[in-house]
């Protein structure tokens, strides 16, 4: 046995869940029985998995290099465990050279989010087909994180739930004009005029979803009422501000460098005294920009070309420098994780149709993405947030309540009713 297979061995057999390792030759490494078996096709992925490297390891798994038996979570529950340090530690963190990481990751977040690279980088993830996402996603689409608000909520309820408490935080009204940044499938846009009665237009920049919403317009009888563009933020005119403005799991894709100019747009785009929710996936540290252990690699490789991870300080902070007062802030974190879990399980169903539908290297890459992600919820490496922000409109005897600049009540009460 060599050195680097009596490393793995070492770290297998103390491992809190049963796995073995087959090799190429047949050779097996591990528990006689396993939950897990990791069935090697070449030798490469060794060392990855004896160093931790459990990016690298699914990259293996994408490209055939390796294959699993046993489940998901369980493959997860060893990926956490096989790690060796912090994944949201920046390798950088302390060093004499912080100043030059600092000077790459803003020369690298601007070469990566022009209006051009952006349209790229969101069709390449979510263009990839419709009926795929339909295979375990709820019955609306809702690409995001789900709102449990009672411990029994099935995934389709909690969706719902999720709609109605942003719709709620943003206090919506009858014939407000309403704008979603990045509406995806049309959930939260459907909901906000149905429920709401306000007049809703949303933006994208994939050519499935712009084609799949105004269908769904026009189907619901919502023409004149609910509109859909293919369009960048940045292009949007500014004649005609909005009442509420919400933008859910967008502002990912804005990257770092980008972000001033994102909230200055969403405050020009919004009236005096309007509210604004953006919604996302924030870092859980406050020290890195991506996930270590070679996970954010594989993230920016397979499915999100371009997405930056900010930790929430960072994005109040730039957002109160655009002139957006912050009013709440509520993480979701553990809300993302059972998301996750329940499409992870939902595409575990569906493996053979889903194959069909993309291919098996999609397949494979976003098995892993999914029931990753929830593991490293679930780890609090990366969180969620709700943040609630307003456009002071410089009046302290407007709003409800004397000194609030906006539509803003002095308590969270209204979210809850």
């Amino acid at each position: 046995m060599s050195p680097l297979e009596r490393t793995l061995e070492q770290r297998v057999e103390a491992l809190g869940v049963p796995m073995a390792v087959v090799l190429p030759g047949g050779q097996r490494l591990g528990h006689a029985q396993p939950t897990v078996t990791i069935r090697l096709n070449e030798l490469s992925p060794l060392v990855h998995i004896a160093g931790g490297q459990v990016g690298r390891v699914a990259q293996d798994y994408v490209e055939g290099r390796l294959d699993f038996d046993g489940t998901v979570r369980d493959l997860m529950a060893i990926a956490a465990q096989l790690i060796d340090d912090d994944p949201t530690k920046s390798e950088a963190s302390g060093a004499p050279l912080a100043w030059w990481r600092t000077i790459t990751r803003a020369a690298r977040s601007r070469a990566r989010h022009s209006t051009e690279s952006d349209a790229q980088q969101v069709q390449f993830h979510y263009d990839v087909s419709d009926d795929f996402y339909a295979l375990w996603l709820d019955p609306r689409k809702v690409y995001s994180c789900a709102y449990f608000r009672e411990g029994s909520l099935s995934l389709a309820k909690a969706q719902e739930a999720k709609l109605d408490h942003i719709c709620r935080k943003l206090m919506l009204r009858d014939g407000e004009r309403f704008l979603d940044i990045g509406a995806g499938w049309g959930g939260l846009l459907m909901w906000a005029a149905q429920h709401y009665g306000v007049r809703a237009h949303g933006i994208t920049l994939s050519k499935n979803q712009h084609a799949h919403v105004t269908q769904l317009i026009e189907r619901c009888g919502l023409r004149g009422r609910v509109t859909m563009e293919l369009r960048d933020y940045r292009e949007l005119p500014e004649d005609e501000p909005f009442d509420k403005i919400a933008s859910v799991g967008m502002f990912e894709h804005v990257g770092h460098v980008q972000l001033p100019a994102y909230f200055d747009k969403i405050r020009r785009l919004l009236k005096p005294g309007g509210l604004l929710m953006n919604h996302g996936i924030t870092a859980g540290s406050t020290r890195n920009d991506q996930l270590g252990a070679g996970m954010g690699d594989f993230i920016e490789r397979y499915i999100f070309p371009g997405g930056e991870l900010l930790h929430m300080s960072h994005v109040l902070k730039v957002m109160s420098e655009s002139q957006l007062e912050p009013l709440d802030a509520e993480n979701l974190r553990p809300h993302y994780a059972r998301t996750l879990w329940a499409w992870s399980a939902a595409l575990e169903k569906q493996l053979d149709k889903a194959r069909e539908l993309t291919g098996e290297s999609v397949v494979r890459a976003y098995r892993l993405y999914l029931a990753g992600s929830a593991m490293c919820f679930e780890q609090g490496w990366i969180s969620l947030f709700q943040m609630l922000a307003a456009r002071p409109d410089g009046d302290p005897a407007s709003g409800p309540m004397r000194g609030a600049q906006s539509g803003f009540p002095f308590n969270r009460e209204y979210m809850y009713r």
